[in-house]
């Protein structure tokens, strides 16, 4: 199958979400507030990218903050669970460069919306509100919770998240990671197209 059938086939498949996103007035295509370009960001995904495995030798990637952290938080609740486990032999928790750059992207995410003038204290996204209702946030924070620990565990299983795959991985053309992000995609089109349409 050509390049063109794949975004024919791809275009087809999200038509009806669009449409069906459109009538509820929460098209995430339509935004009208300010953005970032997204020419410069991916511009500077790349510069970060280079810099990192230049400098420290290591590649981009967020998942193994997530178990470094565990591990911090579990030699202070069960220390003794976390000696035993033969991962946190091998890499003994720690605050490192990941979780340094985890707390970085987040400090970096609040940086863009105050600049972007995005910062607005709701707990529920208007698109959320108009599938799910007003008092739905309950349902949004379970969500938000069970898809987050979802996706750690996925992206430890899969020995790296969108980050280390998708950017560092794809950028030195490693198959693994490039098996990765066509299963990220392969995954994430059903649940977009399945979530716009209930």
């Amino acid at each position: 199958m050509n390049r063109r059938c794949w975004i024919a086939a791809a275009v087809l498949l999200s038509a009806p979400a669009s449409a069906a996103a459109q009538e509820a007035g929460t098209d995430p295509l339509a935004y009208a507030g300010p953005q970032w370009s997204p020419y410069l960001v991916g511009a500077m995904i790349g510069v970060l990218t280079l810099l990192t495995l230049s400098i420290s030798g290591k590649p981009v990637g967020a998942s193994s903050a997530y178990a470094a952290l565990a591990g911090l938080v579990g030699r202070v609740v069960a220390p003794r669970h976390i000696a035993s486990l033969p991962y946190f032999k091998d890499n003994p928790p720690k605050v490192d460069w990941t979780l340094v750059f985890v707390l970085g992207a987040i400090a970096g995410a609040f940086v863009a919306a105050w600049t972007g003038g995005e910062l607005t204290g709701r707990w529920v996204p208007p698109m959320w509100e108009a599938r799910f209702g007003a008092d739905s946030l309950p349902w949004r924070l379970a969500a938000a919770f069970a898809g987050g620990a979802i996706m750690a565990f996925g992206a430890r299983m899969a020995g790296g998240c969108t980050s280390g795959h998708g950017i560092s991985g794809t950028l030195q053309l490693s198959v693994g990671s490039w098996v990765a992000v066509i299963c990220f995609f392969l995954g994430g089109i059903p649940v977009a197209l399945l979530l716009y349409r209930l």
